[in-house]
């Protein structure tokens, strides 16, 4: 079975985005892992506001070759391009069709919305969390309203010359 992996970058406070949706405050600078994580995943989950903030930025799935799904009830048609697809309806039975499928690991790129609820219904497998040196003070949090605890188990660590530091965790079922 495929894992789903969230991962994104994060403020040291806990934050996804600035007060203002901003996320300028991430690191480019440098590769930070992108590459050998790429390797792992052939498909992507995202929100719909995830989803609008990529087209926003570039139009064309930034990730060709990966099947990037677009988890919406509001959109009738996710993309310009062949590898985007819309998941409406019943998110969570949708989300286990799709990992029962052969394949590569799956990216839960966001948004906090979709995160919550993956969490909440146990369809994450890990956390990939690059922390970046900031406060950010205020924004949008990346776990929301979580309604009981989730146990995790640190698989790697790694600390960058920048002061961001890369989190892996396993979630532990």
């Amino acid at each position: 079975m495929r894992k789903v992996i969230l991962g994104l970058a994060v403020s040291l406070d806990g934050y996804i985005e600035g007060p203002n949706g901003e996320y300028d405050w991430c690191f480019t600078d440098q590769d930070y892992g992108m590459s050998d994580f790429l390797k792992r995943i052939d498909a992507i989950f995202m929100g719909r506001k995830s989803f609008e903030l990529v087209q926003s930025m570039g139009g064309e799935n930034p990730w060709k070759g990966m099947t990037t799904y677009v988890f919406s009830n509001t959109l009738k048609s996710p993309s310009p391009g062949k590898d985007t697809l819309l998941v409406s309806g019943d998110f969570i039975t949708e989300t286990r069709k799709l990992i029962a499928q052969p394949g590569k690991d799956i990216w839960l790129f966001g948004g906090a919305q979709l995160t919550t609820l993956f969490i909440k219904e146990r369809l994450v497998d890990e956390l990939w969390l690059s922390v970046h040196p900031i406060l950010l003070g205020s924004g949008k949090r990346l776990f929301q309203h979580l309604d009981s605890r989730v146990t995790l188990h640190m698989e790697e660590s790694k600390t960058y010359d920048s002061g961001l530091v890369s989190l892996r965790y396993r979630v532990t079922h």
